[in-house]
């Protein structure tokens, strides 16, 4: 008896209207986080669908009906853009269906740019040995028989 008493209250409000849309009855799109990384970071990342930022980072799109790309751009690299396809997952009546995007996260590997100079790489070269200085002239000591330990003083001096 309450979906009769609803449908008719329903349609009694509708009857008077003239032009009628089915746009209030529409959800609002729902706001999907994607994440956005480049190698090498640093580089500009932006959607098609308007939002946009520097890697790493992420930013929240509405979710589209259709997928959309991401073009990352960064000096002395080529420009690349990465398709993103969305994936919807039926739902039930109470909630939305929810949404997947593919790949999250986005990521795009830069390319140097033809013509563009090299990054300056420092080679480390061998350090040359260190070769020894010319020994003084030796004293009148004792020579030594090659042992780390010093030679013995003569009976004479121990005294």
């Amino acid at each position: 008896m309450r979906r009769v008493i609803a449908i008719a209250v329903a349609g009694a409000g509708l009857a008077g209207c003239s032009s009628f849309s089915m746009d209030a009855f529409k959800m609002a799109p729902t706001e999907v986080p994607v994440q956005l990384d480049s190698v090498p970071q640093g580089a500009d990342a932006k959607t098609s669908l308007g939002p946009g930022c520097k890697t790493p980072c992420s930013v929240s799109v509405p979710a589209p009906d259709s997928g959309f790309s991401v073009t990352f751009t960064m000096d002395r690299y080529q420009p690349a853009t990465v398709p993103v396809q969305v994936i919807r997952n039926t739902g039930d009546f109470n909630n939305s269906p929810p949404v997947v995007m593919e790949p999250n996260p986005v990521v795009a590997e830069l390319l140097p740019a033809p013509g563009a100079p090299p990054k300056a790489v420092k080679h480390m070269r061998p350090k040359k040995p260190k070769t020894p200085k010319a020994a003084a002239a030796p004293t009148a000591a004792p020579a030594t028989t090659g042992s780390a330990f010093p030679a013995p003083a003569p009976a004479a001096a121990r005294q």
